[in-house]
């Protein structure tokens, strides 16, 4: 009995030192300060602030140097009659093409994801993807607000033109290299009466606002008496363009109809 008795602890021993050794571990690394929860989504969340200070930090560099390049192109254009007369064509052209600040009356339309209480206890037959603004949402809005008249028109902060390419991954936006979160500010320029008729008739927004009705989402359309939108600074890239006839329809769809 007493030989079995110490084959049992001879094989204990081995796994309550093992056991203990891995305790003691673990307390030396929380004793300096580890931190044993996951910290991915934190890691994430810095990598992407970071790069947005990066790209604004680009951004104003770039527009430092355009300054200086028109500066440059003026001062060319003094001395040669071509230079100058382009140089004239594009000061023409420049308002119309976004060039130039815009101000005067106009609306601001702010779209915004459902209530977090609503985003993690999903109503009745709802999925994660109704409870947030996709990227047919915002780009529904821009088409109606062009298509009402819009004589220029800025996403948050940012002066848009026609060309401008409306991006989202998840529920964030990336314009022009920057990335921002909801709400979704949409400002535009011209006659207030005829951007929110645009805006009542487009059909994909008329598809949002059901949702809106059903999951709570954000949406919202203010008059204002006098805004001031900055010049485009973006790359512009465009060689040849025409209008087509159906230009003012909803070519960007929305949300699927129900």
């Amino acid at each position: 009995m007493s030989s079995v008795r110490r084959r049992a602890w001879g094989s204990i021993i081995p796994a309550l030192t093992v056991l203990a050794g891995a305790l003691f571990a673990a307390s030396a690394s929380t004793a300096r300060g580890t931190d044993l929860r996951d910290t991915g989504r934190t890691r994430i969340t810095e990598l992407i602030t970071a790069e947005q200070r990066r790209t604004l930090g680009e951004r104003a560099r770039y527009d430092r140097l355009r300054k200086d390049v028109d500066g440059l192109s003026r001062a060319a254009g003094r001395a040669d009659a071509r230079v100058n007369r382009a140089q004239g064509d594009a000061d023409r052209l420049a308002a119309r093409a976004g060039m130039t600040p815009v101000g005067g009356e106009g609306v601001r339309v702010v779209l915004d994801d459902a209530p977090r209480a609503a985003q993690d206890a999903p109503p009745t037959g709802a999925t994660p993807d109704d409870l947030v603004v996709h990227q047919a949402d915002v780009q529904a809005v821009v088409n109606a607000l062009w298509a009402g008249g819009a004589h220029g028109m800025q996403i948050m902060d940012q002066r848009v033109i026609g060309t401008s390419a409306v991006r989202c991954v998840g529920n964030t936006l990336i314009l022009q290299g920057v990335v921002y979160s909801p709400p979704f500010r949409i400002t535009a320029v011209g006659d207030p009466g005829r951007l929110r008729a645009a805006l009542d008739a487009s059909p994909a927004i008329s598809v949002y606002q059901r949702y809106v009705r059903a999951y709570g989402l954000g949406w919202s359309v203010h008059r204002l008496r006098r805004v001031t939108l900055p010049a485009y600074t973006g790359n512009v890239t465009m060689k040849h363009a025409t209008v087509p006839p159906d230009a003012g329809d909803d070519a960007a769809g929305g949300r699927p109809p129900e």
